[in-house]
């Protein structure tokens, strides 16, 4: 090797051992996953930022089924319910007796008005959990939705004798009353989730329905002023007074984002 070679690779090296600590100065970190107290504290944030969060915590590890359940649920409340669907079940892949996953498998897709493919994964979930009243109570929705409405009331039946007097599975068993035109049966359900500790603004709002489908507005009406801003008070009652008129009588069906409860907004959208 020439001298003037020799200089020019002592040179060059010397260069690539001075860049060398800059590089791996400026080179990114791969991000761990979020600690037990990040991922407790995103439980409590909307829907879009759980989003958020949740998909970066699943490319951080594809394998994470808490991850894909938590982003399920998200998108769901997001209304993106066939990417809803996809997550959860890419869930069951990773772990096949994940509960969690199955109920959200089943939501899904009764909020996409596809009951029907829900059904597998909630069966799954009853065998699996005979104690829990959760599936039951989802199974009741999707039953309704495909037109087995003995089979749901059977499994509401038995979600109620599992956690007798539990304010969801009281709400389901109503709105199906509602839908078959049986609004004081409805009644008598809702006034007994709405007298729960749990029980939450929609199920005050469906009693209001189901009070106001059967004339009684006075009490509807100071139900919905007590819980809505008075321009969706003044909506809703609106909409009852529309409903009231001869040929309009309701026929909602069990399609809804919340398995929960029939909504308002979904009523009078549809």
């Amino acid at each position: 090797m020439s001298r003037n070679a020799a200089l020019v690779a002592t040179v060059s090296l010397t260069l690539l051992a001075l860049a060398a600590p800059a590089l791996s100065q400026t080179a990114p970190t791969a991000r761990a996953p979020a600690d037990a107290a990040t991922r407790a504290g995103y439980d409590r944030a909307d829907a879009l930022s759980r989003s958020v969060f949740w998909t970066q915590e699943q490319q951080l590890n594809p394998m994470d089924p808490v991850a894909g359940v938590k982003l399920a649920q998200a998108l769901r409340e997001l209304g993106q319910f066939d990417q809803a669907a996809e997550t959860a079940q890419g869930v069951l892949v990773v772990q096949p007796a994940n509960i969690e996953a199955m109920l959200e498998v089943g939501r899904a897709h009764i909020a996409r008005g596809q009951a029907f493919y829900g059904i597998a994964a909630l069966e799954q979930a009853k065998a699996a959990a005979p104690r829990d009243w959760r599936p039951l109570s989802l199974l009741g929705v999707a039953y309704q939705q495909v037109r087995r409405p003995d089979d749901a009331k059977a499994a509401w039946a038995e979600a109620l004798r599992l956690s007798p007097d539990n304010a969801d599975v009281l709400t389901n068993a109503a709105i199906a009353r509602i839908g078959e035109g049986d609004a004081p049966s409805a009644e008598i359900l809702l006034r007994r989730a709405a007298a729960q500790p749990g029980a939450g603004l929609q199920v005050r709002q469906n009693l209001a329905l189901a009070l106001g489908l059967q004339g009684k507005t006075a009490e509807a009406e100071a139900i919905l002023r007590r819980d809505l801003p008075p321009e969706a008070a003044d909506q809703n009652l609106r909409w009852l007074a529309a409903r009231m008129q001869p040929g309009q009588a309701p026929s909602p069906a069990l399609t809804e984002a919340s398995p929960t409860a029939r909504t308002w907004s979904s009523l009078q959208g549809g």
